[in-house]
Order: C-alpha cells, then structure tokens, then sequence
C-alpha cells in the first residue's frame, strides 16, 4: 500500500460512474464467472484501492480490467489502472514524471504480459461489439521523452517470460499460464508466413476484415513467449510480435481506433528492441508518427521522427532510412515548411538510390518500393500545395510515376495515389483532371476496408466546391456524398 491515492483508477472509476459498492459486487460477480468464486469484495476493499493506492492480489487487477474495459468500451490495461506492483504505480498521466508516461517504457519483462492483456482485452471488445475509441492519444513529445533512453541502450533476452515464482506478479488478463508450451523452427516459420498473407491482405483490403486475426494470432504469439526458448529462437518469436504488433497497430489506425493503434505501436517497438532488432523498433515508432500526421498533429510526429531515426542504430539499411525522411517531410509539409521538407526529400531520395540491394531488406521492408517513394513524395507536394499552391505540379508528377508503377496488386496505395493526383488537379486549376482521377478512386473505394482513404476523399472534397458550379463536378460532388459511409458523413477527417 502506496498510501497515496491512486490517481489512475479514481479517474477511471470516475469516468464509469459506478459507486463503490456496486464496483464491490461487480468484482464478485466477475471473478466468479472468471472461475474464482471464492473471491469477496467489498465498499472498504474498493476505497482502499482508489483513496489509499493499495493494489489487490490475483485475479482482482484481472478481473477490474475486464469490467473497465467493457463499461467503457476499450481496452483497459492493468497498467491503466495503476495496479502493477513494481516501477511507478498510481500516477495520472499528466501529473506523474514526463519521463514515464502511461507506464512507458515498461520493464522488460513485462512486455509479453503487456502484450498478452491487451489483446485479450481488445478481442473481448470485438466479441461484444463495443467500439474502443474513448480515450486520448499520447504526445509524440512524452513518448519519445519516455522511450529514448529505453530505445537507445542495448536489448538483451535476459527476462522475457513472465516471472510466475514470484507471489506478487499479477498474470494478466486472458493469459493462461498451462498453455504456455516450447515451439521449433518450424512452427516459428509457419508464423513468419501467416504475418504476410496478413500484410498483403491488409495492403490490398484495407485493416477492417482481417484486423480481428491479427490480434487473435498476436494473442497467440503472447503466450508463446511466455515459455523461454533459446535465444536464436526467442528473438525470431519477438520479431514476429513486433511484425503482428505493427500490423495490428496499422489496421486498427486504418479503421479510425487511434488510441488502440497506438498502444500496438508501442507494445511492436517493445518487441523489436527484446529481439535486439532496433532498426524495426525505429519503423514501428514511425508508424506512430504517419498516424499523428494523419490526425493534424505534425508537431507530434516530429518529435516521435527523431527518436525514430536516431533509435533504429547504425544497422539500418539506406533504403529504411529513406522511407523514415519521407515521413519526416510529410511532417514538414503539414507544417507549411516547403524548404525543410524538399531538402528531407532529397535525403530520401539519394538513401533510395544508394541502396544497391547487397542485403536483402528484412520483410516489412519490402512494402517499400520505388512506386512507394514516389507515392510519399507525392503526398508530401500534395500537403505543401495547401500552403503554396505552386507544388501541386510537383504532386501530380510523383503522383503519375507511382501509378505507372502500381502492378502488385496493393489496392489501398493505389486509392491513395488517386486521390494524392485528383486534389493535386484541383489546386493547380485543372477540374477535368481531378474529375478523372477522383472517379478512379470512387470506384476502387467500395471493395476497400480502409478509413482512411474516406478521411482522404473528404479532404479532397473541400477542393471541389470552388468548382461546383461545373456540371461534371456537381455532379461529382452528389457522388461522394452518397458513397461516404454512413458513420463519417459528418465527420472532418484532417491529413
């Protein structure tokens, strides 16, 4: 017992609006449907735990997560809570250190439990149809304060199961010690196979049909780690997390669950630094920052940029750093900073070319080919246009290779460079272009998951109105409206 109260869970509890005494029997209830009936709670019980930062023994921290997260409708972690026994308990985000927001980093040996509960949390919400967006995302600024150190020291494989000797580790939600058994080679292979056909579907699809798996199998991959392999093979099971963890991160973005995206971020830059693969701990994190762009916030993307790039080690192949710079000037461009973000284009542009292919690039590398260059430049210029309208014809050009490229069948860029290519028409004073190429993208959208590419539609549909009065985009405009999904019509997605 801390004797302070415990901030976090006073803010939660505040936010469920239960009295304490129904918390009491909720408890009861759940930990009896949870197989533990001999488990009594009480008012007394419950105001310790808020006033006093008391933290209650197994399986209450289980079974509170489990009633937070259905009460408010997404994940809620025993970290969440304030109720991990060792490092900082207790303290609200905004009133604890600035070096360690939200539990981040967390110990070592931490990461896997940290994995296993969140998507055990995650998949109950699936099951029961609740929607897992209620909550704010963290600053680029406090993550990569938080996590440079972390990512900057070297990663070792010295605690990665969960310590179940020790009387005050709480097991996490959804986790089940007895089925934590050893794997081989080949099982490990079989893995590394599943995590592609779950990136090319996510690539040509969009994250919305297959996101649910990915975190089943992530769930998975959790409790695998949880027994202690040799280490050759302990570091390809965490870089399988770290690629499943990226993946559910992107396909929960892609589908507008920005806080959960988020969170699998962290839990993949985790995972890569335990397999001792910094270079995809850099990527992960950059993923974060393309998320913070996409949400208006280029500020916050810069910052968590230049942990991104200086955390991926000197092991890093040119063509990864290039992919990082042009993110980097997708930042800048939002921010109006047309010379910052053409000299970072450069730089990403001489990396891409320098790369001669003597080593093969790791398998989340391969999603980043010449058309992907191109793409991000033309997204870059697209972006900057808002600011000066000059570099539309600069995005029009990137955009038209990356099309000319487009073979592989990743349907979600191709809408992307689409629409990159209609609003770049629009700015530069060119309607029966943009007509084009906008209808192009309308109907590639219909069989495609991604959120995204709606919030992208909607951007590009500010642009039509100064040409409403032109009959071809009138009647555009009519179009759009009646294909934006239902639930976003009246949203204002900013990118």
């Amino acid at each position: 017992m801390s004797g302070q109260p415990n901030t976090r869970l006073a803010d939660l509890f505040g936010l469920a609006g239960w009295s304490k005494g129904e918390l009491a029997r909720l408890v009861n209830r759940q930990a009896a449907a949870m197989g533990h009936p001999q488990l009594s709670t009480d008012t007394s019980r419950v105001r310790r735990w808020i006033d006093m930062g008391e933290i209650p023994r197994d399986p209450v921290p289980r079974v509170l997560a489990a009633l937070f997260t259905e009460r408010l409708g997404r994940v809620v972690t025993i970290e969440d809570l304030g109720l991990v026994r060792h490092g900082r308990v207790g303290k609200r985000q905004d009133a604890g250190s600035a070096e360690h927001p939200d539990g981040v980093p967390w110990a070592p040996e931490r990461t896997a439990a940290v994995l296993t509960e969140f998507t055990g949390m995650d998949l109950m919400l699936n099951r029961r149809g609740l929607v897992g967006a209620g909550v704010a995302l963290t600053a680029g600024s406090a993550l990569s304060s938080a996590m440079y150190d972390w990512l900057h020291t070297d990663p070792t494989l010295s605690a990665d199961a969960p310590d179940y000797d020790n009387p005050l580790h709480a097991d996490p939600a959804g986790f089940d010690r007895f089925e934590a058994a050893p794997i081989g080679s080949q099982e490990i292979e079989e893995l590394e196979r599943s995590v592609e056909v779950f990136r090319a579907w996510d690539a040509a699809r969009g994250g919305g049909l297959q996101r649910k798996a990915v975190v089943g199998q992530l769930n998975e991959v959790g409790g695998m780690l949880a027994y202690r392999h040799p280490d050759h093979l302990q570091r390809r099971l965490w870089g399988v997390a770290a690629n499943l963890a990226v993946l559910a991160g992107w396909m929960s973005h892609d589908v507008g669950l920005e806080p959960t995206a988020q969170k699998y971020f962290v839990i993949a830059a985790h995972a890569a630094r335990e397999g001792g693969d910094r270079p995809r701990a850099g990527e992960a994190l950059s993923r974060a920052a393309r998320q913070m762009v996409h949400l208006g916030r280029p500020d916050d993307a810069l910052d968590l940029m230049k942990l991104a790039q200086s955390g991926s080690g000197e092991e890093v192949l040119p063509r990864t750093r290039a992919m990082l710079y042009t993110i980097e000037a997708w930042a800048q461009a939002s921010m109006g900073k047309g010379q910052a973000m053409r000299r970072t284009l450069g730089l990403a542009e001489d990396l891409f070319v320098s790369d001669n292919g003597d080593v093969p690039p790791p398998s989340w590398m391969q999603m980043f080919k010449e058309e992907d260059l191109y793409g991000m430049q033309a997204l870059a210029y697209r972006t900057l246009a808002e600011h000066e309208p000059g570099a539309a014809a600069h995005a029009q050009h990137y955009a038209e290779k990356a099309l000319a490229l487009r073979v592989d069948g990743r349907q979600r860029s191709k809408i992307f460079d689409f629409l990159s290519m209609a609003s770049a028409c629009f700015i530069a004073d060119d309607p029966e272009q943009a007509d084009r190429y906008a209808r192009l993208a309308l109907m590639s959208m219909g069989t495609n998951s991604s959120h995204r590419t709606w919030d992208r539609l909607r951007q590009m549909y500010r642009l039509t109105a100064e040409y409403s009065s032109y009959p071809k985009i009138h009647e555009l405009r009519e179009e759009i409206k009646l294909s934006l999904p239902r639930a976003a019509k009246g949203s204002s997605a900013r990118v």
